[in-house]
């Protein structure tokens, strides 16, 4: 089992920054991959980043240029430096690692985070 707790979230204007980070414990696999999510209200789970175990990174194209993930392997760390955030990035952020040999998913409770305009 692998348990994820995020954190980092708050309140920013827009044109602001936020760097959130999750810690993740437990059975940790060595291949892996690690990722943000985001959920706006009144929408759908959407992928906004992800990080695999060597280190290849891949951004949905709305947060290009603006967020950059990161994770330390050693400390079990993932961290999203959001940069520029607008409106539109509100929402309720969630930690995700998957375990590819299992296929399994694990899931942060979330953190919130609100631009406001």
């Amino acid at each position: 089992q692998v348990q994820l707790a995020e954190s980092g979230g708050g309140l920013v204007q827009a044109g602001g920054s936020l760097r959130l980070s999750c810690a993740a414990s437990g059975r940790i696999s060595n291949i892996n991959v690690m990722g943000w999510y985001r959920q706006a209200p009144g929408k759908q789970r959407e992928l906004v980043a992800t990080v695999t175990s060597g280190g290849s990174t891949s951004y949905t194209d709305s947060v290009k240029g603006r967020f950059t993930i990161s994770r330390d392997n050693t400390k079990n760390t993932m961290a999203l430096q959001m940069n520029s955030l607008t409106p539109e990035d509100t929402a309720v952020y969630y930690c995700n690692f998957k375990n590819i040999m299992s296929s399994m998913n694990y899931w942060g409770k979330g953190t919130q985070v609100t631009v406001s305009s």
